[in-house]
């Protein structure tokens, strides 16, 4: 698989990184953390206004970039390489992802246009997929004078704590549905949980005659363009995320002395860096490969799966692995190892895990897979 960028690429790639080393570094994340909210107001507003990534994948006829998958991919790796907190991912990827997955409709335009200029953050209230857990959403959309409601519980919405409009995927009659839910209208209710990954929130929702606005006709095969984007953005932050660690064990490596050497000169050591550098490049290459083929709509399903399958898997051995070469200080709160850990651990559970997604290819190829 090809996967160098192409020079525009690179220019978008170093501009991301020049931005969130200078205002989101290690230390504004760990105040992010520890204060309790979901992401620096400021930062969110400067990526908006300044660099305009939240509306990568909006048109520009209603205020975004109108690029590519392909462009958010390379984005995407560096929010996971900076583990930048915040709903980017909900907002920007999978919320715009299914507004417009949902054709031509003046809501969809509205929310676009809103959420190109981050004063719209929304969360997707996914039926199925997002967890793989039986019933993890109960949520029917009914119709109720001359509009609908919502009724039931979403065991995890991503970033719907912070989300200020929801995007609900729901039955509604004989096939799925998209509606609009203000966050702050009448029964809903929003439990924040406790999760993994510091860096990211989730919360579980519940509705009860929540009224709503239904977005485009029926939304079937709208979820599993969402599902796939989801799998390929999740697939980008943990190969950032990878490269990330791969650089910290090395330096660490190379000036971390043990019997007046530095530990990078054992061949125990060497072969741990061998092995991270290995997988951050294979996780590189399959996560941008899924990106382009979201881009073209070429084998999108499949390479999205490819990709979650590869780094649900070898991007947490690699973090494991990295935990090793840093020893006990690896395994202390003040070292930043474990927010790595922490992130592509959790990112392997969502939209699949790499045991879902192998079963999947081997359905789509034609094959009969055991479940994993």
């Amino acid at each position: 698989m090809e996967h160098d960028l192409s020079p525009e690429a690179n220019e978008l790639r170093d501009t991301v990184r020049a931005f969130l080393e200078r205002r989101s570094p290690e230390a504004s994340v760990r105040e992010v953390i520890e204060s309790g909210i979901s992401v620096d107001p400021e930062v969110w507003r400067q990526m908006a206004g300044q660099l305009g990534l939240q509306g990568l994948l909006v048109p520009e006829s209603l205020g975004g970039q109108g690029t590519t998958f392909s462009e958010m991919s390379v984005v995407l790796e560096e929010l996971g390489r900076a583990l930048l907190p915040g709903p980017f991912v909900s907002s920007a990827v999978l919320a715009a992802t299914a507004l417009l997955a949902a054709g031509e409709d003046p809501l969809a335009r509205e929310l676009l246009g809103g959420i190109a200029t981050g004063e719209t953050v929304a969360a997707v209230v996914f039926a199925r997929g997002l967890t793989g857990e039986p019933d993890e959403s109960t949520v029917v959309a009914t119709p109720s004078d001359g509009g609908w409601e919502l009724r039931g519980r979403v065991r995890t919405v991503l970033d719907g704590g912070c989300a200020g409009t929801l995007l609900v995927v729901a039955p509604a009659g004989e096939g799925l549905g998209l509606f609009a839910a203000e966050a702050g209208a009448d029964g809903v209710e929003v439990v924040p949980l406790q999760t993994l990954d510091l860096t990211r929130e989730a919360a579980r929702v519940e509705f009860a005659g929540t009224p709503a606005r239904r977005i485009g006709g029926d939304f079937t095969d709208g979820e599993q363009t969402v599902l796939a984007a989801g799998a390929a953005a999740m697939a980008a932050e943990a190969a950032g995320a990878t490269q990330r660690v791969l650089e910290l064990a090395v330096e660490y490596a190379g000036v971390r002395e043990q019997f007046g050497r530095p530990i990078g000169s054992f061949q125990a050591v060497k072969h741990l860096c061998a092995d991270i550098f290995a997988i951050a490049e294979s996780a590189t290459a399959v996560a941008r490969h899924a990106a382009r083929a979201i881009a073209t709509g070429d084998g999108s399903v499949e390479a999205a799966s490819l990709a979650k399958a590869y780094t649900s898997e070898k991007c947490v051995d690699a973090a494991e692995m990295a935990a090793q070469v840093f020893g006990g200080i690896g395994f202390t709160w003040e070292h930043p190892v474990h927010l790595y850990l922490r992130r592509i651990t959790a990112a392997a559970q969502y939209f699949g895990t790499a045991g879902h997604h192998r079963t999947r290819l081997g359905e789509l190829i034609g094959l009969a897979v055991a479940a994993v």
